[in-house]
């Protein structure tokens, strides 16, 4: 990547400086408190890399949206598509009356993605709205009822995401009676694995405890799919082993399962390969996908083998705005800009930066418990004891607060709200992300 020796940051005022600070008071009057919020900021503009806010306050963005913007924050071809599409027509409702740019992007993805079978894509708004579809159509293919997701795993808010999601706050504290038929098994955590137990063991073992729960919980005869993230997303950047992830498909072969990866957070070259289950050697049944899909347009799509795609019958699937003419647009766009600017390789070379950046730091913060990543999708866990590996949920809170007050923009994740990930998007330049490093090692040196 073309670098720069030109400082990013750019800090004019305290954050919040005055004009986010009005516009916070605005938010807390009209807007629930339930929407959260990680930077006390309001954007004014984007571009790379790099936000900036209504203050003038120049931010480097290694939250990149939640994993949303891996083509950066407004793309010049992206926006070039998006202001030619909007001057022909807006919405006319795929459902309605059809046009091109849904099945340009549909055929892309069925090309790109994991597998030489034929295969159908269809759209949706959002990764909740992907995930829901995707079970409602393995359920109606295989005629069964169960689905099971994993410890850990995030799949959305809306009432059947959150019932397969893991993570009990904030997400399904309060909210239930959930949807019925959804099951947990367990995902493999080495870092946290008992003491003494090898990752084959641990895989070994949590194979055959799914296994067990065909004869103990529900038949196999009744699970309709298994829904895994590649990488555990929300969990905290948990990487499983090529092992288990091949034994789970086999499982899943063997009794007639299907097998739905969960790329909405992992795919569009984030982990060093176009979708992350790539990297198993392992070709879905279904797949979901949104965030980065389309450089931050709300879009998201289900993709899978034809046949299993075409057992929901006309209008069972679908919606309003699923597959809006501008999403599509700035889908195509994104594929086309990923490959031509080589960002998959690109996002290799950033995970190596950011972990070995955190490794070399081992010694001197006894705090840094674990480093991982996968492609760019990195994470760094912050421990109160490196023996006891005891979460410190308060320092990386911290961390976060302190970083986005000098103009880096980090987010946290992990069951017990302890890990630091990064998602910066791929466009991002070595000179911007060395800053943003040297920013996060001087938190860590002022906090601990």
């Amino acid at each position: 990547m073309k670098t720069t020796s030109i400082k990013s940051i750019e800090l004019k005022t305290s954050i919040p400086g005055p004009k986010s600070s009005s516009l916070l008071e605005r938010r807390a009057n009209n807007v629930p408190q339930g929407v959260s919020n990680t930077v006390p900021s309001f954007a004014a503009k984007g571009k790379g890399a790099l936000l900036e806010d209504v203050d003038g306050n120049v931010f480097i963005d290694l939250g990149g949206a939640i994993g949303t913007l891996n083509a950066g924050h407004c793309p010049p071809k992206v926006v070039e598509a998006l202001t030619e599409q909007i001057q022909k027509y807006i919405h006319p409702g795929f459902n309605v009356m059809m046009y091109e740019p849904y099945i340009e992007l549909a055929e892309k993805l069925n090309e790109i993605t994991p597998g030489t079978h034929a295969k159908k894509t269809f759209f949706l708004n959002s990764g909740a709205e992907a995930v829901e579809n995707a079970v409602k159509i393995a359920r109606k293919y295989t005629g069964r009822k169960a689905i099971i997701s994993f410890d850990r795993g995030f799949h959305g808010r809306t009432l059947l995401a959150m019932s397969l999601t893991s993570k009990v706050k904030p997400y399904k504290f309060g909210f239930g009676p959930f949807a019925p038929d959804t099951y947990k098994a367990r995902y493999p955590y080495y870092y946290r694995a008992p003491f003494g137990v090898t990752a084959e063991e641990l895989d070994q073992n949590l194979l055959n405890q799914l296994e067990d729960f065909f004869l103990s919980e529900v038949p196999a005869e009744e699970i309709a799919a298994i829904i895994m993230e590649p990488v555990q997303g929300e969990g905290g950047f948990i990487i499983p082993s090529k092992t288990f992830v091949q034994g789970v498909k086999r499982i899943c072969e063997k009794h007639g399962i299907l097998f739905i990866a969960d790329e909405i957070q992992t795919g569009f070259g984030r982990t060093g390969k176009m979708f992350a289950i790539e990297h198993f050697d392992v070709v879905p049944d279904i797949m979901t996908m949104s965030k980065s899909i389309a450089a931050g347009l709300p879009i998201s799509a289900v993709t899978g083998r034809a046949e299993i795609m075409d057992a929901a019958a006309p209008g069972e699937i679908g919606g309003t705005y699923g597959g809006s003419p501008l999403g599509c647009v700035a889908g195509v766009k994104v594929i086309e800009m990923i490959d031509e600017e080589k960002l998959v390789d690109r996002a290799n070379v950033i995970g190596e930066k950011i972990v070995s950046r955190f490794n070399s730091l081992k010694d001197t913060f006894d705090v840094i418990g674990d480093v991982r990543g996968l492609g760019a999708m990195c994470a760094v866990e912050l421990v109160k004891d490196l023996l006891t590996k005891e979460p410190d949920k308060d320092l990386t809170a911290r961390v976060v607060q302190e970083c986005n007050k000098r103009g880096v923009i980090v987010l946290s994740a992990g069951l017990y709200g302890n890990v630091l990930r990064f998602l910066s998007p791929l466009v991002i330049t070595d000179d911007q992300l060395d800053e943003a490093l040297d920013v996060i090692e001087g938190v860590l040196k002022q906090l601990v």
